[in-house]
């Protein structure tokens, strides 16, 4: 690659002009004209008799899909816009525009599901059956049973226009709020005041006076905010009940686990192995705490890097690994970070007025993607990295799928990015240089299974007990703090000594409207990618291949189908889940031989 990278990306080549741009104006109002003349075409149309008459609808499909696909592409643009300046306000009311037109869009796609509902079954299994349509039956099928359970298409309809002030309009002002979120630090003798996700970074510092001094100033930025954040979070949730109610949903794990097409009892199976196993990682939290010379972990000593080890890696250096780490495992995949690195598709830079946290979001009209994080030069930096290009590549492999092929869930999606940071991180605790090298790598390599076995299930016990009080009323913020804590001591099996009870209003993921339960698909990721990984160890450099299968695959069939075809497992049975935690404590027995000296001291 040539050095030096760039830090920030380009979004130029999307839409020329930023937030003000003439090009995204004229392109937005098309996309309006179109989805109005596809609303009135629909309002015409009947489901069709005959098998035969389905074939009529070959180009509305085509239709479809192309103005999703376009609207996407808009909505990830301006997410971009967002994220990289809080302060652009343009932006900000441009994301409300498209929030509207997005509900538009979604009201459009509940004629089109109930012109699917009521097709004859015979009708609509021929209609499925049809070469122009296999390729796309599966999303189809989906969506027409969905309708099913459903309120009537007008009632959807104007909950999905409501929704657009109301319920996503609560989460907007989530954003907003951090945008004024701003935490003091001492650098070179003056104060300077840094953002939430500048200020982030720092409690990942090897410097355990300075983690203390930063956790304390968070809770206290979080604090002046909590009210704020607290009626936020109320009025998404209260939302979400009364739209669950009206449907007749008597769970709230209803959609989600719809949206992730996974099934009840595979999410039970999964947590079940995780609590069962978390007796291991109680001891790798302990010898940690040992390492350190402190009784018990605080909260923020949990992500902390252990030892001297120098963990600054420049942003170039961590590209070089990265690429070469990918290259190992599949050339494809390499030659794509490769080029996410050299067209600015990645946005990095450490600087104020960015937003806190990390993604990656696809513009599939241009067939390309966009990453943004804060990068700082921490092993965690380096990992997130990793993560976000693994969620690069997975949309690269689907890009020539039909539109309605492509809509995968969170839960694969995090299989993808999860995959890409085992391949980092495992090569690189092989590859260590010495004893001191290898144990900080290992341990980097451990925290993400605490983050998914220990963090990820507090974050599902809060937001499953908040949901069940929220029925009876609004839920203060000194209640939240209550909550947050308790399930963090039961996720931790009690092990720190403090813990973080304003979690709830730091954490974005508990705010985001597109996906309710924005935790557990994450736990479901790495654990699926480690059994894949596994596999991909076992079998070489031809896995690669079935590996891209597998991605491919992701938008047409549920989790348990993808699992039984491409690795021949039982997701609703605990062996599977097993053999990935295994891989874990694996991780786990080695930390606790490398560090036995400190058992004795």
């Amino acid at each position: 690659m040539n050095h030096p990278l760039n830090q920030t990306w380009n979004l130029e080549p999307i839409f020329a002009g930023g937030s003000t741009s003439e090009e995204l104006h004229t392109y937005l109002q098309q996309v309006t004209k179109d989805i109005a003349a596809l609303v009135e075409r629909l309002g015409q149309l009947s489901a069709p008799a005959t098998v035969e008459e389905t074939t009529g609808f070959d180009e509305l499909l085509e239709s479809l899909q192309d103005v999703r696909i376009r609207l996407r592409e808009a909505g990830a643009f301006a997410g971009c816009l967002t994220a990289q300046d809080q302060s652009d306000k343009q932006a900000v009311r441009l994301s409300a525009s498209l929030s509207d037109l997005s509900a538009k869009l979604q009201g459009l796609f509940v004629q089109f599901q109930s012109l699917l509902l009521h097709t004859n079954d015979d009708v609509f299994q021929g209609w499925m059956q049809r070469p122009e349509v296999a390729p796309v039956s599966f999303y189809l099928s989906e969506i027409r049973a969905l309708a099913g359970e459903k309120m009537s298409p007008e009632l959807e309809s104007l909950a999905l226009g409501l929704a657009v002030d109301g319920y996503h309009g609560w989460s907007d002002f989530y954003d907003t709020i951090v945008s004024h979120v701003r935490i003091p630090y001492e650098q070179d003798g003056e104060t300077i005041m840094l953002s939430a996700g500048q200020a982030a970074n720092k409690m990942s510092d090897t410097n355990r006076e300075l983690r203390e001094q930063m956790f304390q100033k968070w809770e206290d930025a979080w604090t002046g905010v909590e009210d704020f954040c607290a009626d936020t979070l109320n009025h998404i949730a209260g939302f979400r009940i009364k739209l669950y109610d009206s449907r007749g949903w008597d769970s709230v794990l209803k959609e989600p686990l719809a949206i992730n097409r996974m099934s009840e009892q595979t999410l039970q199976t999964m947590w079940d192995v995780i609590v069962k196993n978390k007796p291991v990682f109680v001891s790798y939290l302990e010898r940690k705490a040992q390492v350190l010379g402190v009784d018990r972990l605080s909260w923020n000593d949990v992500d902390a890097p252990l030892g001297t080890v120098d963990s600054q890696v420049s942003y170039d250096d961590a590209a070089d690994l990265i690429v070469e780490q990918f290259r190992k495992f599949n050339p494809e995949m390499a030659d794509f970070a490769v080029k996410a690195f050299e067209q600015r598709w990645i946005e990095a830079e450490d600087r104020a007025g960015k937003r806190p946290g990390g993604f990656c979001t696809s513009l599939p009209r241009s067939k390309e993607t966009r990453i943004f994080m804060t990068y700082s030069g921490t092993a965690s930096n380096v990992s997130t990295l990793a993560h976000e290009l693994g969620h690069g590549y997975h949309q690269h492999v689907m890009n020539d799928l039909p539109a309605f092929s492509q809509q995968y869930a969170m839960n694969v999606a995090e299989t993808a990015s999860t995959f890409a940071e085992m391949i980092v991180a495992d090569s690189l605790v092989k590859g260590a240089s010495n004893a001191e090298e290898k144990l900080s790598l290992l341990e980097d390599k451990i925290q993400r299974s605490i983050a998914f076995f220990m963090n990820i299930h507090a974050r599902f016990l809060f937001e499953t007990r908040f949901y069940e009080q929220r029925r009876s009323g609004m839920v203060g913020s000194e209640q939240l703090n209550e909550l947050m804590e308790q399930a963090q001591r039961e996720a931790f099996c009690d092990t720190l000594s403090s813990y973080h009870p304003h979690f709830w209003a730091s954490k974005l993921h508990f705010y985001k409207t597109g996906v309710p339960f924005y935790n557990f698909p994450y736990t479901f990721g790495y654990l699926f990618s480690t059994g894949i990984y596994a596999l991909a160890q076992q079998e070489g450099a031809s896995f690669a291949a079935r590996y891209d299968a597998l991605l491919q695959d992701t938008g047409r069939m549920t989790v348990e189908e993808l699992a039984q075809k491409h690795l021949g497992v039982d997701l609703t049975q605990p062996e599977f889940w097993q053999g990935a935690v295994d891989v874990s404590i694996a991780d786990v027995k080695l930390f606790l031989e490398m560090t036995e000296e400190h058992a004795r001291s």
